[in-house]
């Protein structure tokens, strides 16, 4: 075993948590900042093209949390296998979660490849541009699934294995190569033509594919983590059970979340096609907290999987409320800014009026559920870890899927209209907060020694 891999069995509780969750949480802004140069170059382009990122990225958002699957069944399997001290069957499920990882990037790809055009045509979009430009986008995402779907499951590997560094390095090189890649594919340079929201895709697709060979270099041919030697792999059906139990919940509630999302951008769709520019900008900026809180919830998933897995129960709840401490003051913070900085946010990305006027209602309903949508991050990490993955996914499938009639009720012109949708989405929050934290205060203290470890 490499003398990357991290005990957090022992030691300050912490430092430890800091320590791995800052990589991890760097690694997620950088995913965001993918997002948001996508955004900030193609908001100068206009709103439109905005609009047709954001509805082909909810397909991406579908396929992104199918892999969950691997993602998480990796983080747990691998985590829980070091608090053991079985650094083989670690390796075993690192092998496993990979390969399962390729096949269903694979038919992710062909299936959206094959119904682009219809399923960008669900939003109904009245601009014929928005949707030419949509189809585009997702057409040429879609060839480059493998490095955008695989990526997530290697960081996995890596963070179970408590070392957040080296994907945090990794992802650093391919943001860089984006953000050269973005106004050059957008606008054109040189002999490059201007190819503007498909060029957007293209340079995401170039990057994704460096940061995988990097992944392949360093785990794969240099052995830098462990050697997963895929020439020994042997289909076991137990541990392709156990990271589709692990993983599963979560995907599932993940890609219901993407499909309730987007019931609600085709409903928020009959006050024209600005209110989809505008809630594909807002979710990126609310990803700051979001993102942030779950680098702290990965975190702990892998702390408490260790700690699991060597039956340290003390640990795993000084580890879970420090946690908590963190988020709340994270949350805090986040609110202040939403409602104090909204106007010039929305500044930055949109020169309309109109568009920079809607951005600030947005985040102003948004700042009431920050503190506790970070709640339900970080105590879906400490499920997580425990290898409970059903109770958080439970929360999240019933709140959010009520975001859609109660959100069409309080859009009705005599309720609230179309800001009843996004009070839908941040109401919804603050509820899945409050009992996720309930819940899992009831899980954690009915722990002893005598609980079981089922790998």
């Amino acid at each position: 075993m490499s003398n990357k891999t991290v005990d957090l069995t022992e030691g300050p509780i912490f430092k430890q948590l800091l320590r791995l969750a800052l990589p991890i949480i760097g690694t997620s802004m950088m995913q965001m900042a993918y997002n948001l140069t996508d955004m900030l170059w193609l908001g100068r382009v206009g709103s439109d093209a905005v609009s047709s990122v954001g509805a082909a990225g909810f397909y991406v958002w579908l396929g992104m949390s199918l892999l969950l699957i691997t993602r998480v069944g990796a983080e747990i399997s691998v985590s829980q296998s070091l608090g053991q001290k079985n650094t083989e069957l670690a390796t075993r499920y690192a092998r496993h979660a990979l390969i399962i990882a390729g096949i269903l990037s694979f038919v992710v790809m062909v299936f959206v490849l094959l119904f682009t055009t219809p399923l960008i045509h669900i939003f109904k979009f009245s601009s014929l541009e928005i949707n030419a430009n949509a189809v585009s986008y997702l057409r040429i995402v879609a060839v480059g699934f493998l490095f955008t779907f695989v990526n997530p499951t290697f960081q996995g590997v890596y963070n179970g294995m408590g070392n957040s560094k080296s994907p945090f390095y990794y992802l650093l090189i391919g943001l860089g190569l984006n953000i050269i890649l973005d106004p050059i594919f957008i606008f054109g340079f040189l002999f490059i033509p201007a190819m503007g929201v498909s060029g957007a895709a293209l340079a995401t697709v170039v990057a994704q594919a460096a940061v995988f060979l990097i992944f392949m270099l360093r785990f794969v041919w240099l052995k830098e983590m462990m050697d997963p030697n895929f020439l020994r792999f042997k289909w076991n059906r137990k541990i392709t059970q156990r990271i589709f139990k692990l993983g599963f919940p979560v995907a599932l509630e993940s890609s219901l979340f993407a499909i309730f999302a987007l019931i609600l951008a085709r409903l928020i769709t009959q006050w024209g096609d600005l209110p989809i520019a505008i809630q594909s900008v807002g979710a990126q900026l609310e990803a700051l907290s979001w993102m942030t809180s779950s680098g702290f919830a990965t975190a702990l998933g892998s702390f408490v999987g260790q700690n699991y897995g060597a039956r340290k129960w003390e640990r795993i709840r000084k580890g879970y409320f420090i946690t908590i401490g963190i988020g709340v003051a994270l949350g805090v913070l986040v609110t202040f800014v939403f409602i104090f900085g909204g106007k010039g946010i929305f500044g930055l990305f949109f020169n309309e009026p109109q568009a920079v006027a809607m951005g600030v209602v947005y985040l102003n309903i948004l700042a009431v559920s920050q503190v506790f949508m970070i709640l339900e991050i970080i105590t879906r990490g400490a499920f997580n870890g425990l290898g409970k993955t059903i109770p958080p996914s439970i929360i999240g499938i019933v709140f959010t899927g009520l975001r859609v009639p109660v959100g069409w009720m309080l859009s009705l012109p005599k309720i609230l209209g179309m800001v009843g949708v996004w009070w839908a989405i941040s109401l919804s929050s603050v509820v899945k907060g409050l009992v996720s934290m309930t819940w899992f205060i009831m899980v954690v203290n009915q722990l002893n020694d005598k609980s079981s470890i089922d790998l």
